[in-house]
């Protein structure tokens, strides 16, 4: 168990780093296979930790609370960003339709979740 979280720090914090490096910080200019091979690992690790999120299994009660009070606080986290950058980009006069796509989505995904935990469950 102890093994398979530091697992998935490892994963997350590499995710987070490959996401710092497209917003280029150190200016540096970014030949097309320099972008190819990033798009690739972030594919490659967004599949990983992907897969350490669906394989999750709570052993008891509280585990499975602490497991969905974290996907609670990461579902605020992502789709309070979202609405700051949706405020943002608009007082800007210049909304980008993917900030307004990804929570529609996360939104959507959240009431599917819902109905679909109220219907089988």
């Amino acid at each position: 168990m102890e093994n398979n979280l530091l697992q998935e720090i490892f994963v997350s914090v590499i995710l987070i780093i490959l996401l710092i490096l497209f917003l280029n910080p150190f200016n540096l200019w970014m030949p097309d296979r320099i972008v190819m091979m990033m798009v690739l690992g972030l594919i490659v690790i967004f599949i990983v930790f992907s897969s350490f999120i669906w394989k999750e299994k709570a052993q008891d009660e509280r585990e499975n609370v602490h497991r969905m009070f974290s996907g609670r606080i990461a579902f605020l986290a992502g789709s309070g960003i979202l609405v700051l950058g949706i405020i943002i980009e608009s007082f800007k006069h210049n909304l980008d339709p993917w900030l307004l796509l990804a929570l529609g989505g996360m939104v959507l995904a959240k009431i599917a979740g819902l109905l679909h935990s109220k219907l089988n469950g």
